[in-house]
Formats: C-alpha cells, sequence, structure tokens
C-alpha cells in the first residue's frame, strides 16, 4: 500500500458496505486498517469476523483481524461462512462482526460487510463514513498507538450451530420427502446446505458445491436468468419437486418449482409473510415498492400491517427496527427475519418454501398460483444521461391519467387501481430502472412500451 498515499477511498466505500477489485482497490495492508477502524469506531472490545471461499478471502479477514486485535479487540475468526452465517454469530456472540465478500460479483472483486452487536447494519449514517475516514487518515498520516493492550485472536467453527438455530426457527417435522436440486454456484451455499439439510427428509441434488471463487460454472448471481438455466435444466430432468439457487455468499435464495419455472422473490415473499402472520396475526410486514402488489394484498388478507419502503437492505433494516416488524421481503430476493436478528437469511426463507411444500399434497407450482396475481416486466434498464429531465417528462405524461398517483418515495411511482410503475435512478449508473405491474400482461407492455418511448427518446 506504499503507493496509496492519501488514498481517496471514494471508489471502495460504498452505501453499505466496502467493496472492491484486489489489490488495486483493496489488499491486506489497508484491509488491516479498515480492522482498526472498526474497533476504534465501534468502541468495540471484542469482534467476530467470517469470509467466503474467494482466493483472497482468508488473507484479507486475517489482516482485518490483525488491525482490530491491534487496537484492543479480541477477535473471534469463524473462517469459511454465509453471510447470514456472520450474522448469526454476531447476533449470538453480541458482537461487531465482519464478513469478507464480494457477493455476487466477478473473482477480481472482493469486500467486506459489518454490522454492529446483534446484526445490526453499518451504513454510510451509522458508521462507515467514520470509518472511511479514519482509513484515508492512517492510510496518509500512519497508524497511532490506541493504548490498549493487545487483542487476542481466536478460531471458532460456528456451522453447526448457525444450522441448529436455522431449524430451530422452522417446523419441519410434517415435511414429506421430497427431492429438491440446489445450485450452490460454487459459493457458500456449498458449505451450508449439507449442514443444514442434513437430517431432513430431503433428498438433495447437488451442482456446483465446490467451493471456487474464481466461478467456473457461472456467475453466481441467480437474479440474472442466465445463471439459472442450469438449474431448471436439472429440475426438470430429475423430476425433483423443486430447485433452489444462492448467491456467491448464500445469503440470496431463489425457487424455481417443479416444472422449471422460477417463483418470482414477491411470491416467495408473500407464501413466508401468509406463513409467519398465522402465528403472529396483526404484525407489520416490510416490502420494498417493487414488491409485487400480491405482497401488501396477501399480508392485509393474512391479518397484518404492510409497510411500504425504498429499495435497498439498509431502508428494510431500518424499518424492522423502527416497527418491529416480523418480517421483510424485497425482490432481489432478500428476506428478513425478526427472529433472526431482523436481519437477511436466504437459508431460513428456503426453510419455509421446503415446509409450506412440505406439507402441501400438490406441486410447488400449485400452492404458490394464489400468490401470483398480476403480469409483471421485470426490470428494465435504460442508459439516460439527464435522468431528472427524463423522470420529470414522464411524470407529467401521467399527471392527468384517469385515477393514477404519483409518488416519490423513491424514484416516480405512477399508480392506478389495475397497475402501477417505478422508474428510478441507479445510485452507482447512468441507469433508469423500470418495473411495470398490471392486471394483465397486454396493459404490463402497453404501459413499458408508453414510458420507455419517453426514456429513449
Amino acid at each position: 500500500m506504499s503507493d496509496r498515499t492519501g488514498v481517496d477511498l471514494s471508489g471502495l466505500v460504498k452505501a453499505y458496505d466496502i467493496r472492491g477489485t484486489v489489490p488495486d482497490q483493496l489488499d491486506e495492508d489497508l484491509a488491516r486498517l479498515f480492522g482498526a477502524a472498526f474497533v476504534e469506531t465501534t468502541g468495540a472490545e471484542a469482534i467476530v469476523t467470517g469470509h467466503d471461499m474467494r482466493p483472497s478471502s482468508p488473507g484479507l479477514a486475517r489482516a482485518f483481524a490483525e488491525g482490530a486485535a491491534g487496537r484492543g479487540a479480541d477477535v473471534t475468526e469463524i473462517g469459511l461462512c454465509s453471510t447470514d452465517g456472520l450474522y448469526f454469530a454476531s447476533g449470538t456472540l453480541q458482537r461487531p462482526g465482519a464478513m469478507f465478500t464480494a457477493s455476487h460479483n466477478p473473482a477480481r472483486y472482493n469486500g467486506i460487510k459489518l454490522c454492529r452487536a446483534g446484526a445490526a447494519p453499518v451504513g454510510q449514517d451509522t458508521g462507515l463514513r467514520e470509518i472511511r475516514a479514519l482509513v484515508e487518515r492512517w492510510s496518509a498520516d500512519g497508524l497511532p498507538g490506541s493504548g490498549r493492550a493487545q487483542g487476542s485472536l481466536t478460531r471458532r467453527d460456528m456451522l453447526g450451530d448457525y444450522a441448529a438455530h436455522l431449524l430451530g426457527l422452522v417446523d419441519l417435522s410434517a415435511v414429506r420427502p421430497l427431492k429438491i436440486v440446489v445450485d450452490a454456484g460454487n459459493g457458500m451455499a456449498g458449505l451450508t446446505t449439507p449442514a443444514v439439510f442434513r437430517d431432513l427428509p430431503v433428498e438433495v441434488v447437488p451442482m456446483y458445491f465446490e467451493l471456487d471463487g474464481t466461478f467456473p460454472n457461472h456467475e453466481a448471481n441467480p437474479l440474472d436468468p442466465k445463471n439459472i438455466v442450469d438449474l431448471r435444466h436439472r429440475v426438470r430432468e430429475t423430476g425433483a419437486d423443486m430447485g433452489l439457487a444462492f448467491d456467491g455468499d448464500a445469503d440470496r435464495c431463489f425457487v424455481v418449482d417443479e416444472r422449471g419455472e422460477a417463483v418470482s422473490p414477491s411470491t416467495v415473499t408473500a407464501l413466508i409473510a401468509a406463513r409467519l402472520l398465522t402465528g403472529h396475526p396483526g404484525s407489520t410486514v416490510i416490502h420494498n415498492l417493487i414488491t409485487s402488489r400480491a405482497v401488501p394484498d396477501v399480508v392485509r388478507e393474512h391479518g397484518g400491517t404492510p409497510v411500504r419502503t425504498r429499495v435497498g437492505h439498509s431502508f428494510i433494516k431500518a424499518e424492522m427496527a423502527r416497527t418491529g416488524a416480523l418480517f421483510g421481503g424485497e425482490h432481489s430476493a432478500h428476506y428478513y427475519f425478526r427472529d433472526f436478528w431482523s436481519a437477511d437469511t436466504g437459508m431460513l426463507a428456503a426453510l419455509h418454501v421446503i415446509a409450506a411444500l412440505g406439507a402441501a399434497t400438490g406441486p410447488l407450482s400449485a400452492l404458490v398460483a394464489q400468490y401470483q396475481r398480476y403480469a409483471a416486466s421485470g426490470e428494465i434498464n435504460s442508459v439516460v444521461g439527464d435522468q431528472q429531465r427524463t423522470v420529470a417528462a414522464v411524470r407529467e405524461a401521467f399527471a392527468d391519467r384517469d385515477g393514477s398517483t404519483a409518488d416519490e418515495l423513491d424514484g416516480l411511482t405512477i399508480s392506478a387501481t389495475d397497475w402501477w410503475f417505478n422508474l428510478r435512478p441507479s445510485n452507482t449508473e447512468p441507469l433508469l430502472r423500470l418495473n411495470v405491474e398490471a392486471r394483465d400482461a397486454d396493459t404490463v407492455a402497453r404501459l413499458r412500451d408508453e414510458v420507455l418511448a419517453i426514456v429513449r427518446a
């Protein structure tokens, strides 16, 4: 890091985490400073660290731990884990935590997801800005003494405890024998799935369970349809009851039915919300503004209170904390549970789907049909130079539309009785993202084409 005097971290420290390419943006020297700054900012006497399977992760995680110990914190290193495994450790041990992962990004990337004790998020407004400022200063001026005794480094395996905790949150006693294809994408689900599914009445058909941070088979991003093509084929080929796909750090879970058809994360959100509200009537359920209207519909039908938020896990977690919500779901397949420190866990979401299917007599497609009530466009991206002017043009075009209303909670949302669309700017690219939903596919197509004609003019 000797060539980084006065380093500018604006390209590395994002709104909610630290993420960049290795070693030009993030290396072990810098990770060591981040460890020290994390302890300095949180005042932690003890922290916990974990890492994914990327080739650079063990070295970065150890450097961070050394930096933290140098500021006097005792560090528990849990080694290879999923991101929700790190959240489990933070919640169980009541310690701030650091997870080394770049989630679904390509192999040359790595990063750090930070949390306070109890898996509480760390973002720009909750400590990340201060951490960045310290690292930038120390990279130029050197790391000052802390006045604290050197902390310890201790290894601890928490995978078994993690699995037991998740299994204790879902009643799986009525699950019939199932065959499930699981695509780990060479990510951390290759480690967590065998531990969690070991004693379930489930035949697992494994795909890409080898931990390999170079991702030799496909990107570990199941949100992109091309990355679940293999899973869909294997489900049909083996006659499986369902398929599951996890992203690289296994905090997101995607579901495929017995026909090999993808089940929308909005549908999964509605299914889980209905299950949880049965035991907790009157509770709040969080959903972001691009989830299907089926989600608030189902929440109300089951006696719950839906609360709509902006897109992004920091907004979901903030609302979870503010409202004491039972559950939260995003259309990106992040699922948040009050019983899991209000943090997101793809594996717990998977267990809820397994419990629901395992207690049903029919196939998954029939089970989820009741939650699939609208047609949707999916997210459509357009490169736009002047985002503000374009959004204003769309708003003006729909200003006099009969029965429609507009809000700007996150970008522009225009809503009517039988349809809605949201147009919002990307935080990192010159893109506008469009999502359209309506009662029927023809209306979706008409609205999509009308909005895109303005956006791409």
